[in-house]
């Protein structure tokens, strides 16, 4: 199973990784914490403090076509929270 999706980089975040050192991925539903803690240490050599998780539904969209209302939904997903160990950091841009 492959446990992290893809990490999650928006302003409310970058916030939250300045100020108290925590980062945000998308998960797979299916994930714990457990194992969301050391598919992070694995992959980015880091010591995990915490983990905190939420799942989020996908909101219900509505678009008007030709052929009348057509309506549909978000994909759903789950998102942890990961608190580093003080002075340790995670760097996306490595790669680039």
């Amino acid at each position: 199973m492959e446990i992290l999706k893809q990490p999650l980089l928006t302003e409310k975040v970058t916030q939250l990784t300045d100020k108290l050192n925590r980062y945000a991925f998308k998960v797979d539903h299916r994930a714990n914490k457990i194992q969301i803690k050391s598919a992070i240490e694995a992959m980015y050599g880091v010591n995990v403090t915490a983990v905190n998780t939420m799942k989020y539904v996908g909101k219900l969209k509505t678009r008007n076509t030709k052929a009348g209302a057509v309506q549909g939904r978000s994909a759903t997903y789950k998102k942890a929270i990961i608190t580093l160990k003080d002075g340790e950091v995670i760097d996306f841009y490595s790669n680039i």
